[in-house]
């Protein structure tokens, strides 16, 4: 699995954690940075990572930042992402099977590594259900074919 992962200054720290995690478990992570703990615009990082998630270059795009709030506004900005701040692995198994959600966005500073990890866990695992949630997507794609 190919993952597009990337943070902010405040999420450096949690994304180094998940890359070794994801690594360790056989994914290809392609990082689109930050790389320190300087100071960084969480916009830019999630234009990148929905970038290649939208274009089909990774499976998943996961983004960090201090709250996962920022991140989650950001990349929704692109055609074709949804990307869903998730807390607890109940939310993100929901993103998956009912909104076919394509980026998971993290709080770090809400959310410690073991949890993260999990949500992480639980978001990858799981497939979009279809059926009457496709429905619902498709008018999610009619209000941004509305722009």
């Amino acid at each position: 699995m190919k993952i597009a992962l990337g943070s902010d200054h405040a999420g450096y720290d949690l994304k180094e954690e998940v890359a070794l995690h994801l690594k360790n478990s056989g994914c290809e992570i392609k990082d689109h940075g930050v790389f320190s703990r300087e100071s960084a615009d969480y916009p830019d990082t999630a234009e990148t990572v929905s970038q290649a998630v939208q274009a089909g270059e990774v499976d998943f795009g996961i983004l960090i930042c201090g709250t996962g709030i920022g991140m989650s506004i950001a990349a929704n900005k692109r055609k074709g992402i949804r990307a869903a701040l998730c807390a607890e692995p109940y939310s993100a198994r929901c993103a998956r099977e009912h909104n076919n959600a394509n980026i998971l966005t993290l709080g770090s500073r809400v959310t410690g590594p073991g949890l993260a990890i999990n949500i992480i866990d639980v978001f990858m695992a799981t497939s979009f259900e279809g059926g009457r949630h496709l429905r619902r997507i498709d008018k999610i794609t009619e209000l941004e074919n509305k722009r």
